[in-house]
């Protein structure tokens, strides 16, 4: 029996330990408990993962949520899923796909007329290390999808987030954005060899550089701007790391993996704290690793790269152009539109994870 002890005491020393450091990573809960009756959340990528959690708990906390979804009928079973699970009937369906510029154009100019005010817009959406896929618009996927899609959807609400002042907007960032960097003679990749995950950090370091240069731009106007990177955090947004393609992978580095990270309740806590507490208020141009602001890194406060990557992010996506036409894909009275794919890409999928 003496020669088990070794082995169950090395056991329960590591289980323990990997409880503290998930216990630290997952950084609780929100605290705040604030309703959000009357106010109106856009969340883009909300059928699944993060960005679903946080539409139900803010549909609970009685918010009128607007879910941007590229998977219609997903996003379909999503909101009704939510409708049900709340007894809130104000949560709604729409057609957003991230890597579309029109779709992006249809998605704002149909949110200004049905919606008389926007309180709260979080850009959850994301890809991760996929391969060298374009968008519809020739973008690299992951800069187009995670930055610029969610660049010119920002603007394209700011009337409708200044009129609802005050407003917040949130950007799921990451802790990737540490090693990126922006390559501003090649942001999409069309010279240099591909890095799938050099491409992805870039996309973060654009998120926290986007959020700095917007809020310098909305001072004085009660909106709002805060990135956050939401931990460690198990959703579909992995898929392409490779975590489960080898038998080592499998059957020690997952079980380990799981123990660390959390799961997507517990990973939209940051977004939810960021939406509803009052103490934030006013502060705007922070980053926050989960429910603690912290000091990006120092590329990410480089404020004559956040001012030229603006620059280029308003050529590259046609900001000042017509703003096109309304859509009729969205709101769960409405049809849905036909699906577009943009290659082999399967669609952004939702989340945000800690590396």
């Amino acid at each position: 029996m003496r020669k088990y002890v070794l082995p169950v005491s090395v056991f329960g020393t590591v289980i323990g330990c990997a409880v503290l450091v998930k216990n630290h990573v997952t950084g609780g809960r929100c605290p705040s408990k604030a309703k959000l009756n009357g106010k109106t959340v856009v969340i883009t990528g909300a059928n699944t993962g993060i960005g679903k959690e946080t539409a139900r708990e803010l549909a609970q906390r009685g918010g009128r949520i607007i879910m941007g979804c590229r998977d219609m009928e997903k996003c379909e079973a999503a909101a009704k899923e939510i409708r049900g699970n709340t007894l809130n009937p104000h949560v709604y369906a729409c057609h957003l796909d991230l890597a579309s510029m029109k779709s992006i154009r249809e998605f704002a100019e149909r949110i200004k007329e049905k919606e008389q005010r926007v309180d709260v817009l979080i850009n959850n959406a994301g890809v991760m290390r996929c391969p060298a896929w374009k968008t519809e618009d020739g973008f690299d996927m992951q800069f187009g999808v995670n930055h610029l899609g969610h660049f010119l959807l920002t603007n394209l609400l700011l009337d409708r987030l200044k009129e609802s002042a005050p407003s917040r907007v949130i950007n799921l960032a990451s802790l990737a954005h540490l090693v990126g960097k922006m390559d501003f003679e090649d942001l999409n990749w069309e010279s240099k060899k591909f890095d799938t995950k050099q491409a992805y950090c870039q996309s973060k370091l654009a998120n926290v550089l986007f959020t700095r240069e917007l809020a310098k731009r909305l001072q004085g106007t009660g909106v709002t701007v805060n990135a956050v990177h939401p931990g460690v955090v198990s959703t579909e947004l992995g898929r392409h790391t490779g975590l489960h393609q080898s038998q080592f992978s499998t059957t020690v580095l997952s079980p380990l993996f799981s123990l660390l990270v959390k799961n997507p309740e517990l990973g939209a806590q940051p977004s939810i704290y960021l939406a509803v507490a009052e103490e934030l208020e006013g502060m705007t141009g922070r980053y926050y690793d989960v429910l603690t602001e912290k000091e990006p890194a120092p590329q990410a406060m480089d404020e004559e790269a956040a001012r030229r990557l603006w620059e280029i992010s308003s050529k590259l996506v046609g900001l000042k152009e017509d703003q096109g036409q309304s859509s009729n894909s969205c709101h769960t009275d409405l049809p849905a539109p036909s699906q577009q794919t943009h290659g082999q890409n399967p669609g952004p999928v939702v989340g945000a994870v800690g590396s």
